[in-house]
């Protein structure tokens, strides 16, 4: 029992610590073809012959959804995080991130990457998982639950999901994480949501915010 508590207060702690340093999503293998981190929240769309982008996203995105998505087209983060009452942008769109501190002290880092296609295993859910496991070793699949974030649809109406994994830890003294994360294998995407606050009070009203407000961008070919 103590060697799991210890296990999860390091990855609350590292988690705390990538959402304050900007950690970057890469590749665990170094043979595997190098991931680059340089992209556009809502990039150049590329035709996809006989791929009807319009009627995915209209529909919600499950993870055993991901192989309908045009193949290398990457998913994007809204920004409207940036229009909200308390919160303010300190960052935007710098190779692939963007930040928002709101009044209460909490930080969010919203990033995208491309070229993701070797973190793809089966399906999207299992490439999540593996991505959170690259990212600190001690987090077990045990630790992360389904959650869903906004999918398209239009500003501030009833709208598609698409499913995520959540990654939270009970809060420390001075400091409260959260985590929503998804690797697209198909689209060669990840989008990665990082909440940091200090305590838990406000990370639940961060994370209500970060539902409603940051919406994912469905590719649009």
């Amino acid at each position: 029992m103590k060697a799991h508590a210890l296990a999860g207060l390091r990855a609350g702690s590292l988690l705390a610590a990538a959402a304050l340093t900007g950690c970057s999503v890469g590749v665990p293998d170094p043979a595997a073809p190098k991931v680059e981190q340089t992209v556009t929240a809502l990039a150049t769309p590329t035709i996809t012959p006989g791929h009807d982008a319009e009627a995915v996203a209209a529909q919600d995105m499950p993870f055993a959804a991901g192989g309908t998505l045009a193949a290398g087209v990457p998913v994007g983060i809204s920004d409207g995080l940036k229009d909200v009452p308390g919160w303010k942008p300190v960052k935007q769109n710098v190779a692939g991130e963007s930040q928002y501190l709101k009044a209460d002290g909490c930080l969010v880092a919203a990033k995208v990457r491309t070229k993701q296609s070797p973190l793809a295993l089966s399906d999207d859910k299992e490439s999540t998982v593996g991505l959170f496991a690259y990212l600190d070793p001690s987090i077990l699949p045990g630790y992360l639950k389904t959650s869903t974030l906004r999918w398209g649809g239009e500003r501030d109406k009833p709208g598609p999901t698409a499913e995520v994994l959540l990654l939270e830890r009970p809060a420390l003294p001075g400091a409260a994480t959260a985590v929503l994360a998804r690797v697209f294998g198909t689209a060669a995407s990840s989008v990665y949501i990082s909440v940091a606050c200090p305590d838990a009070g406000t990370l639940g009203a961060a994370q209500a915010d970060v539902v409603a407000h940051l919406v994912l961008v469905p590719p649009a070919n």
